[in-house]
């Protein structure tokens, strides 16, 4: 096995102007929720299935009992005015290296397809619970700032301090060096669990940067489910809490 194999699912190719938007599994899965969310919605096509072995040595077990390897995967979606390719899947790289030659490859696969323009999804972990998420913000080219701050997305210098680590970061450092514009956009979040209230707040930024005619509602009814799972998590807490109080006579 190489250490990288993209094996593609047609013999199309694109000429642009076409628009990759990564959403691969990272902090409270903000990013994958949100392309997986998409994925629901539009008539899209897999273009592309990608095997390493820079992914964990495992297989994952489908409903039917069956297990195949870990891979991610690229679907194409023709809108009326552009061709999107989304980028999902089970899992990222277990090494900086591997980061590096899978982005690399992600890269071949969009210049396949005609791809100018990449947005990167993921999450921001803040390690607490976070109300009214932010949606932080980051661009190639300052040219991009304006419209993404139309779009409801903040740009805080401070944030986030470590820089934008995995594939995320990478699909954008490196598709600047092929000429690519780059959106990476980061809903807040606690980070310790999968949270679509975060990526609820990010569909939307990204919608209004789009084209895309995607419905949030299923995504918000999950992030109520969410609330009100929470609230009894809190509740039970505070009894548990009462209860220990010490009594004096």
């Amino acid at each position: 096995m190489e250490p990288v194999e993209v094996t593609y699912l047609t013999d199309e190719r694109g000429d642009g102007p076409a628009v990759l938007v990564e959403g691969l599994p990272g902090i409270g899965q903000v990013g994958k929720v949100v392309v997986d969310l998409i994925l629901q919605e539009i008539p899209a096509e897999k273009v592309a299935e990608i095997h390493s072995v820079f992914f964990p040595p495992q297989v994952v077990i489908g409903d039917d009992g069956a297990c195949r390897l870990v891979n991610n995967e690229v679907w194409r979606y023709r809108s009326p005015s552009r061709t999107y390719l989304f980028l999902t899947g089970d899992c990222q790289s277990i090494s900086s290296e591997g980061h590096y030659a899978l982005a690399d490859r992600y890269l071949d696969c969009a210049e396949r397809f005609g791809v100018t323009r990449v947005f990167t999804l993921g999450g921001y972990g803040v390690g607490h619970l976070v109300d009214e998420p932010r949606v932080l913000c980051a661009v190639t080219h300052p040219h991009l700032r304006p419209m993404v701050e139309m779009a409801g997305g903040l740009f805080a210098t401070e944030e986030p301090g470590g820089g934008i680590v995995g594939a995320a970061g990478l699909i954008l450092g490196l598709g600047l060096r092929r000429g690519m514009e780059g959106i990476y956009l980061m809903g807040e979040t606690s980070g310790y669990l999968v949270d679509p209230k975060s990526a609820n707040a990010l569909l939307r930024v990204f919608a209004r940067l789009t084209d895309l005619e995607i419905e949030a509602d299923r995504l918000q009814s999950r992030a109520d489910d969410m609330d009100n799972a929470l609230e009894q998590v809190r509740e039970f807490e505070r009894s548990r809490q009462n209860d220990e109080l010490p009594y004096f006579f």
